[in-house]
């Protein structure tokens, strides 16, 4: 069997201690093979967005295994890690520095990893993401929500990562805006075989960008589906089948 790119093995986490301790990730475990896109929904508070964190070393006091290429990730994760796993943050407005150019936070990572060939990394890099190299010379005020994201997309791929954690990374954008931004994400994947994990509540963002997908509540993956099982409506769960009836609802409603 092929070794995963990421696989995650009864990870648990627990906020708070004693009869105050919420379990918030209770013996989550799953898979991602070299160049998938894995998806995780769930409603919000039901664990998924912990589950990444948990994966970056951010929620470090967790139990069970999570793996990167059949490797226990370090604890504390060290700058070898992040050259293979970075994250990209929901919110775009907050993830960038308001004061700071755009090529100076670009500029962080190559020099923290003393990279050579910056200012060609810059301009490539945003390239990729579908924005023209002189965005380097803009802030984030004169960019749009789009935009915003789109450069943070740039600056987690500046280390040339194998794995891309995403965490709602369209959920603060227009409706309009949002198929651009994923188009980009799955155009990257394909040429870069990057392994995707996105969370995300709305299962037809799901559905546009991965090949399986797990559904969480409470805490619990209760059932891992294919995403033509998903289209097909093969559900197992009653919850699973609620989120789909949910789903299409809000098609009809569109």
């Amino acid at each position: 069997m092929t070794t995963p790119s990421l696989e995650i093995v009864s990870l648990s986490v627990a906020f708070g201690h004693g009869r105050a301790s919420v379990q918030a990730v209770d013996k989550a475990s799953f898979r991602v093979a070299r160049g998938e896109a894995f998806g995780i929904i769930g409603e919000s508070g039901s664990g998924k967005s912990t589950i990444l964190r948990a994966i970056t070393g951010l929620h470090d006091g967790y139990d069970g295994d999570v793996l990167i290429n059949g490797n226990p990730a370090p604890r504390p994760r060290n700058r070898d890690f992040f050259k293979t796993v970075q994250m990209v943050f929901q919110d775009p407005y907050s993830s960038l520095h308001p004061r700071r150019m755009i090529r100076a936070t670009l500029m962080e990572p190559l020099e923290i990893y003393r990279l050579d060939r910056r200012e060609a990394r810059i301009a490539q890099v945003l390239l990729d993401v579908g924005l023209a190299p002189e965005f380097a010379y803009r802030y984030p005020h004169q960019l749009s929500g789009g935009q915003r994201q789109r450069v943070a997309v740039a600056r987690a791929l500046l280390l040339e990562p194998e794995i891309l954690l995403l965490d709602e990374p369209t959920s603060a954008l227009d409706v309009s805006v949002q198929a651009g931004v994923l188009n980009v994400l799955n155009a990257l994947r394909r040429a870069r075989g990057l392994s995707y994990v996105m969370v995300s509540h709305d299962l037809r963002v799901v559905a546009h960008m991965c090949s399986r997908i797990a559904v969480m509540t409470q805490g619990r993956i209760v059932e891992e589906l294919t995403v033509e099982d998903l289209r097909a409506q093969r559900a197992t769960q009653p919850y699973t089948r609620t989120l789909i009836a949910a789903s299409r609802a809000a098609v009809t409603a569109d």
